[in-house]
């Protein structure tokens, strides 16, 4: 494999909505079955990830739900205190890099997600500066075979030398229609052995 496909949250970073929930419920004075439901609960979300919804209408959409208005700082704030990085597998991904192996990020989120991508994981740049990539920019989400097709064609990469890693078998089950390599991994652990494996 000349290069690795890498999902965000449960592959790249460790990723709890709780938390997002609770920030956005505390700061806003709202119960946190509110802010799921807003987010989780009324198809906003997956359609700002199929890039349905730019990133006003995403967080007008949202603040219509819960009555308010939601700033895009605390959306933002909320999503980066949500998301953590795990450091060993950058060590792995930079020293990977170092030797011409390619590296990118494919991940279900909208295009608010990608305007803010160096406030929420400021850890993954200038690593992935360029080479990463939500599913909204190709109108639709994993596992459809049109978001793999769609970031190849951004990365300048070939399906074929190129192997995905995610923690849902069914967008790895994607990615090998697309014609890619891929491996589910369900922990730090596992994305690791992988990466040793190259």
């Amino acid at each position: 494999m000349k290069n690795v496909l890498f999902d965000l949250d449960g592959v790249l970073v460790d990723y709890q909505p709780s938390v997002r929930i609770e920030h956005i419920a505390v700061t806003l004075e709202r119960s946190a079955s509110d802010v799921h439901a807003a987010i989780y609960g009324s198809g906003v979300e997956a359609a700002a990830d199929a890039g349905r919804l730019g990133p006003d209408e995403y967080l007008d959409a949202l603040g219509k739900i819960m009555g308010l208005r939601l700033p895009v700082d605390v959306w933002t704030e909320a999503r980066r205190r949500a998301t953590r990085i795990r450091p060993a597998l950058m060590a792995r991904i930079a020293s990977l890099a170092s030797q011409g192996v390619g590296v990118g990020i494919l991940t279900n989120n909208g295009h608010l997600f990608a305007a803010q991508w160096e406030r929420i994981v400021p850890e993954l740049f200038p690593l992935f500066r360029g080479r990463a990539h939500v599913a909204a920019r190709f109108g639709a989400t994993k596992p459809d075979p049109r978001v793999y097709a769609g970031a190849l064609g951004k990365l300048g990469w070939r399906a074929q030398d190129t192997l995905f890693i995610d923690d849902a078998q069914a967008n790895v089950d994607g990615a090998l229609e697309a014609g890619l390599a891929a491996r589910c991994c369900g922990s730090e652990d596992s994305v690791g052995d992988v990466l040793a494996s190259l």
